[in-house]
């Protein structure tokens, strides 16, 4: 079985490279965590199995919700990520989505139509 973690984020919020690469780390440390408790013989097998990850994108905040809700419907463990607001976007701006990590299957489930960032 191969496991991933996907790290959804908003192509409509144009962060700067610096901005972006920390949300994307602030992700998937945090869907390291939640999928720990949910699943810890996935995540384990992940971390022997180079950790993979990808970052795919979403047009828009209301677009990421709904993914975030479908993950949720779907047992699947998942987190959203937001902004402190202390430079380039407000304090609480929904910023990205992390799935899994998980079985890869259930994650390309819910995200395998998403275009790479």
């Amino acid at each position: 079985m191969s496991f991933k973690q996907v790290i959804v984020v908003r192509a409509d919020l144009k962060l700067g490279k610096g901005k972006l690469s920390a949300h994307v780390a602030h992700a998937s440390l945090e869907g390291y965590k939640r999928a720990k408790v949910y699943d810890e013989e996935a995540v384990s097998e992940w971390e022997k199995k180079g950790q993979k990850k990808i970052v795919v994108k979403v047009k828009d905040e209301k677009e990421l919700i709904e993914l975030y809700d479908r993950a949720r419907q779907m047992g699947i463990p998942c987190a959203l990520i937001h902004d402190a607001g202390l430079t380039q976007v407000e304090p609480g701006t929904l910023t990205a989505l992390v799935v899994g990590p998980l079985d890869e299957a259930k994650v390309d489930g819910l995200t395998g139509h998403l275009r790479l960032l």
